[in-house]
């Protein structure tokens, strides 16, 4: 059996654990790393992309990080109940022309018992950003 500490319930203290778990993964840039978080049913919306189970999360991990250069995340803790997370976060990334973006957004997470997330949402939009704007170097 899967399990991925800390588990639900979460305390405040736990669910900024999941947190900062999740945006050191995501830094990695890793896609199997990152799937290893979740169900492998687990269903996404991400953006405009809607996505169940692992391989497909991999799939578009891979193809998002052949787009996004340089990539950097940074994750902060919103609310929590027993097995959810609210979470805001900005990334920066570099794409293959040279054009730099920041990304803002929300995730809403639900996990199972084990702790893996079996749902997660997220609304992202980009703004264009130029070399000197970034915030995370």
């Amino acid at each position: 059996m899967e399990q991925k500490f800390p588990l639900p319930p979460f305390s405040e203290e736990t669910a900024k654990q999941k947190v900062q778990m999740a945006e050191d993964a995501w830094n990695t840039k890793d896609p199997e790393k990152v799937s290893m978080a979740y169900t492998i049913d687990s269903e996404w919306r991400n953006r405009d992309h809607f996505l169940k189970g692992r391989d497909k999360i991999v799939a578009f991990l891979t193809q998002k990080w052949e787009k996004e250069l340089t990539y950097t995340l940074k994750k902060e803790y919103w609310a929590h109940t027993d097995n959810r997370i609210a979470v805001r976060f900005e990334y920066e990334y570099e794409n293959e022309t040279g054009d730099w973006y920041r990304a803002y957004g929300n995730e809403m997470w639900e996990f199972d018992v084990n702790g893996l997330m079996k749902k997660r949402y997220a609304s992202i939009n980009d703004i264009a950003i130029t070399k000197g704007e970034r915030k995370y170097i």
